[in-house]
């Protein structure tokens, strides 16, 4: 058996985190490099999306990778293949903004089980809706988890951040301010005060969603919800910024 590490390439110490998490539960690692056009809103977006497979390679076989595994859209999706459906949480946050976006996260991840065989995959907790999403899939696979990993001044870790000019960097340093206060607040309401507030802050940052939810299913949270999870999402130059954290004392 073997333990399967999906990417989209311009791989970095995330991914990283991802492939040596994988490499303590089995030898054999796999990791797919793969630019997924169903979950891409429009063609510009998929263009713009940075791609270094030389160097990919030699990150993900220096963290662990044992086998890197480049496939063709006609691998994954042979001539009369179905898109399947993300269900109804495919359709709310990030499947709101994004139309069509969990379903081809779902096709894509179906179709990477059904080539590759793995007993478990491993998949990072920044994408959180994603990440519970595939774990809603009817699927034998064992899907592990692994926690944001951040740059050092908080900044979670994603391909598209090379995208940032250096004021756009400082201007998404909100989202980590936002989430570390929001987290530590003694109420839903006050949590969602804070992180309003702070993103109010930042002129350079354009919201599109930050609230608390019942991270077991996704609904709002109240004060009474046992496992409380503060999200936010928006973009900064054009670029979209995705960050979770759980509240501290749930």
């Amino acid at each position: 058996m073997s333990v399967l590490v999906p990417t989209m390439g311009a791989l970095h110490k995330g991914h990283q985190a991802l492939i040596k998490r994988a490499r303590t539960i089995d030898d054999e690692v796999i990791v797919s490099i793969f630019v997924n056009p169903l979950q891409f809103e429009n063609k510009e977006e998929i263009e713009k999306y940075p791609r270094s497979p030389e160097r990919d390679i030699e990150i993900a076989t220096i963290a662990g990778a044992t086998q890197v595994w480049f496939p063709e859209y006609e691998d994954l999706y042979p001539q009369g293949f179905r898109t399947l459906n993300s269900g109804p949480l495919g359709t709310i946050f990030e499947g709101s903004s994004r139309p069509g976006h969990f379903d081809g996260v779902v096709t894509v991840v179906d179709r990477l089980f059904a080539i590759t065989k793995p007993s478990k995959a491993v998949f990072g907790e920044k994408d959180f809706q994603q990440l519970s999403i595939i774990r809603a899939m009817k699927s034998k696979v064992e899907i592990i988890s692994v926690p944001t990993i951040r740059e050092f001044d908080g900044l979670a870790m994603s391909s598209r951040n090379v995208r940032l000019s250096a004021q756009g960097r400082n201007s998404a340093l909100v989202v980590n301010r936002a989430l570390s206060a929001a987290r530590l607040a003694p109420t839903v309401e006050i949590a969602i005060e804070i992180l309003n507030s702070t993103i109010s802050t930042e002129p350079g940052f354009k919201k599109d969603y930050a609230t608390v939810i019942d991270e077991d299913n996704f609904s709002l949270a109240t004060d009474a919800t046992k496992s409380k999870r503060v999200i936010i999402a928006g973009w900064v130059e054009g670029v979209r910024l995705i960050d979770n954290m759980p509240m501290v004392g749930r």
